[in-house]
């Protein structure tokens, strides 16, 4: 999957996450997969409005629920932090692909964290 997005390949996602020693970068790698692969998915689907949008952010917050487990299982979580830095991914992603009006907790909204 080839991301042509100017912003997104220019990005570094998670970035404070690697920097913080308490969330694993193994894992951490893991989530960035996910961000990536949501955006291979915005690029290929082109949702045409926000309820489309949502439901790719929502496949893609699903898929951090399931991380979940393995950063308990590395000593660390899905904590305060962690939420706020995922979700202001999230929310960029959503800025890079021209939906600047999403509503930023719709696009988590299935979070388990």
């Amino acid at each position: 999957m080839r991301i042509t997005n100017q912003q997104v390949t220019g990005h570094t996602f998670l970035r404070q996450m690697y920097a913080d020693e308490y969330f694993p970068d193994h894992v951490v790698d893991k989530g960035r997969a996910i961000l990536l692969r949501l955006c291979g998915r915005i690029e290929a689907e082109q949702p045409s409005d926000l309820a489309a949008l949502y439901v790719l952010t929502q496949a893609a917050t699903e898929d951090f629920n399931r991380l979940e487990a393995e950063f308990e299982a590395a000593g660390s979580e899905i904590e305060t932090v962690a939420r706020e830095l995922i979700a202001e991914d999230f929310w960029f992603i959503a800025s890079a692909y021209g939906f600047t009006n999403a509503d930023a907790e719709e696009l988590i909204a299935t979070r388990d964290w």
